[in-house]
């Protein structure tokens, strides 16, 4: 009985869960579009909910990695305990991701929960703790906003040289622009079909996915080459030329943006329905496999949780990456995006613990700085880097507490 009641609760926890990621990260794919103008804030969220959705339910991953992310080895603890604990981890990474949506901050939900898992085990017994996966993950927060911030700031800089400070940028945009649009569609294609058809028993292996994602990108090029052969006038004295040419960059922001929602969702949705599926399995089996696969319900239960999230607390977080750290336009707001799906393709791919949140900020950041350094707002800046430092910690101490409070009614 006691168990069932911890399975229902684990669901309840997991919705919550899901609902946070939603509210929080939902900032990560649409923060940028909402501050460029390229879409309305009701537009932002009805995109992010299509597709955190399909790719929570269509390219779930599989758990093995995200029960613990590593942390502990699930069979080094009694199953009644590890369901109790993934309960716990659940509730009080939740917690913490309430908090910073609150006041505006984009967190990672995956070190959220990892935090979380370390929180409990810790009470156990501290020695559990795999410290190597758990340095890998500290070393994440430097690499993955450096390089986003790095790839950004190139991308920036070369649309800068190439087509902004050119005294007919329409002219020149017409030029690179489809380079421009080979790479997005090629990065969004691989980033969906290389190891990310899992689920659906789909896997084309490098070699394939490389080659069905350049023939993709070169379509996408050729359409889009006869599409800005339209204007076919000079603009070089139009007072208007940047306006209408930032206008060519909404449909690449907005590509970017619905892939960087996919990728997110079918990734972090295991942050909420992980350590859930954990409760469901030792419930109906009594104890937990080494190589779980999230059912189809669980994915779509997350996909509802997330997409809820979106809805009703979404706009917080958006606001804080589109507008606070320095002004987005369709340029920037592409550079940005576009780092942000270059770099969590490369990461994920090479198996390394990322977190989408922690790349969109420093893609933002390396935007700023291709603008000059006195264009963004540190204060921001600051109290973003506060909340990613805190997370873990805190994320820890919240699950370590609500661990100890409900072992003895169920343990």
């Amino acid at each position: 009985m006691l168990s069932l009641i911890v399975m229902i609760l684990g669901i309840i926890a997991a919705v919550y869960m899901a609902w946070n990621i939603g509210a929080n990260d939902v900032a990560n794919s649409m923060g940028t579009s909402v501050g460029s103008g390229a879409l309305t804030l009701k537009k932002a969220l009805i995109v992010a909910g299509i597709f955190e959705f399909l790719g929570a339910v269509l390219v779930g991953k599989h758990v093995t990695g995200t029960i613990s992310k590593g942390i502990v080895s699930p069979a080094a603890l009694p199953p009644n305990v590890l369901m109790v604990g993934m309960l716990a981890a659940l509730i009080g990474a939740a917690l913490w991701v309430t908090i910073a949506t609150y006041f505006g901050l984009p967190v990672s939900s995956t070190h959220s929960i990892v935090g979380a898992v370390m929180g409990f085990v810790a009470v156990i017994n501290i020695s559990l703790i795999h410290w190597i996966v758990v340095g890998q993950i500290v070393a994440s927060w430097v690499i993955s906003p450096l390089s986003g911030a790095f790839i950004a700031f190139l991308v920036f800089i070369a649309l800068k040289k190439t087509v902004l400070s050119k005294a007919d940028p329409i002219k020149e945009a017409k030029v690179v622009a489809p380079f421009f649009i080979f790479m997005t569609a090629m990065i969004i294609t691989m980033s969906v079909i290389y190891k990310g058809l899992s689920n659906l028993d789909m896997d084309f292996g490098m070699v394939k996915s490389l080659v069905i994602s350049t023939v993709v990108g070169i379509i996408a090029a050729i359409i889009g080459f006869l599409f800005l052969r339209r204007f076919n006038e000079s603009y070089a004295d139009d007072p208007d030329k940047y306006a209408k040419l930032e206008k060519f960059f909404v449909y690449l922001q907005v590509m970017t943006a619905a892939s960087v929602a996919f990728a997110h969702g079918a990734n972090d949705v295991a942050n909420a329905v992980g350590p859930l599926v954990t409760i469901v399995d030792i419930y109906t089996s009594g104890s937990v496999g080494s190589h779980v696969v999230i059912p189809l319900w669980v994915l779509a239960l997350g996909g509802f949780g997330i997409v809820l999230g979106i809805y009703t607390w979404g706009y917080k977080v958006i606001y804080t990456i589109g507008s606070k750290i320095t002004e987005i336009t369709p340029t920037r707001g592409f550079s940005a995006e576009f780092a942000t799906a270059f770099t969590v393709l490369v990461f994920s791919k090479l198996g390394m613990p990322i977190s989408t949140s922690h790349v969109i900020v420093g893609s933002v950041l390396g935007v700023g700085l291709a603008r000059g350094i006195a264009s963004m707002d540190y204060r921001v800046v600051k109290n973003i880097i506060y909340s990613w430092l805190l997370t873990i910690p805190i994320a820890m101490a919240f699950a370590a507490a609500i661990f100890l409070m409900i072992r003895p009614i169920f343990l």
